[in-house]
């Protein structure tokens, strides 16, 4: 019962925003509307939960306010930001239009809208297939990695990761071979955009690191300290109350990457929705609710330790980000069916899921036989953190 409360209380909100807005959808636009809601909501699910896990291994290391903050304004940047308002703005940038102009043609012409959307689909799919890149290639390179999951392909990655500027060296290396073979007559918006994702992904990342290694924030606002404290979060088994949390400025920034990686995540389901349907608060709703639901599977796997219980769950989401940035390049020129997609996504967590139930038992079994309580599993447990 316990366990029940506490997911009730994570999951609170993603349901009752469920009910909602599927009625509310039901109400304005009839039961088929209604179904094509829940329909991009479970798109988005689909697609993004490896998104989750990777979004829980820099949200455990924020404090509980700025937790509180991923869910509440964060989720409005998200639904409002990313699923209505940028779409918007990409068809503006690239059409040479103005945002005003961009938004009638959504509202009064979406079919021309949808195709607009679609011819930027090359700067979509440069930005975000590079930023998710640069994250799945910083965690290969990272020397200080110590669990490793398939060892013969990360254990010479990592020892070459010791030149710290490798993982940019690929990326920008990687980003003109997708311009020279993928990007068709788009050559010059594919390098744009690419450019400006590695810009990005390095700026918001380098900062919130630049704060957190000096400190900034540990003195946080009276405010702040009132919701988080120094205690760790209820229901919480291990995790976050093992590391140093960030706060203020460091947790700012730390934030501010974590919405940068929603955007990227968000790319394919917000150009996939299109086959769906083409009006634009439809889908803005139906993604929403998809976006509530993996913020709040953010939020529990941090509470309840999930990624210190089950090791490999880090290294199969990132095989699975890898992945999907290596499907957003080939996509510029080749559509690829959004359930390929998805499908990767939960494969790579599956299977890395399943290697780290094996791997907690036989080290239980290990424990039985001769431990004394202070075996590997518990080291593994403190070392199971990736630098983000």
């Amino acid at each position: 019962m316990p366990v029940l409360v506490h997911a009730l209380r994570i999951f609170g909100w993603s349901l009752a925003v469920t009910v909602v807005g599927v009625a509310l959808a039901g109400v304005l636009g009839g039961p088929q509307t209604a179904a094509i809601v829940a329909i991009l909501a479970v798109l988005e699910i689909s697609l993004s939960f490896d998104n989750a896990v990777i979004n829980a291994t820099i949200l455990r290391r924020m404090n509980e306010f700025w937790q509180r903050i991923f869910l509440t304004v964060g989720i409005l940047i998200a639904v409002f930001g990313m699923r209505l308002l940028f779409p918007i703005v990409i068809v503006a940038l690239t059409a040479h239009l103005g945002p005003l102009e961009v938004f009638d043609l959504a509202l009064n012409n979406p079919d021309e809208y949808a195709t607009r959307l679609h011819d930027a689909h090359p700067a979509i799919a440069a930005f975000g297939g590079i930023f998710l890149f640069m994250i799945f290639l910083d965690f290969m390179f990272d020397p200080e990695r110590d669990v490793q999951w398939l060892r013969w392909i990360e254990e010479p990655l990592r020892k070459a990761g010791q030149l710290d500027v490798l993982s940019v060296v690929v990326g920008l290396v990687s980003l003109l071979l997708v311009a020279e073979a993928f990007s068709g007559d788009a050559t010059q918006q594919v390098l744009t955009a690419g450019v400006a994702g590695v810009a990005t992904y390095l700026g918001v990342r380098g900062l919130g690191e630049f704060f957190e290694a000096r400190g900034v924030g540990a003195d946080a606002d009276a405010d702040e300290d009132a919701l988080a404290g120094a205690a760790p979060a209820a229901g919480s088994t291990g995790g976050p109350n093992a590391l140093v949390l960030a706060s203020g400025k460091a947790a700012f920034f730390l934030f501010l990457y974590l919405e940068v990686l929603d955007a990227s995540f968000s790319f394919d389901g917000v150009v996939g929705a299109f086959a769906i349907t083409q009006e634009i608060f439809v889908i803005a709703a139906g993604l929403g609710i998809g976006a509530m639901y993996i913020r709040s599977i953010t939020v529990y796997l941090v509470r309840k330790g999930t990624l210190q219980e089950y090791v490999y769950l880090e290294h199969g989401a990132h095989y699975a980000i890898g992945a999907l940035a290596v499907i957003l390049a080939v996509s510029i020129e080749t559509e690829v069916p959004e359930i390929i997609t998805g499908l990767v996504g939960v494969g790579f967590i599956g299977v890395a899921l399943i290697s780290s139930l094996l791997r907690r038992s036989r080290e239980q079994r290990a424990g039985e036989g001769g431990g004394n309580g202070d075996g590997p599993d518990e080291r593994h447990r403190e070392i199971a953190t990736v630098r983000s």
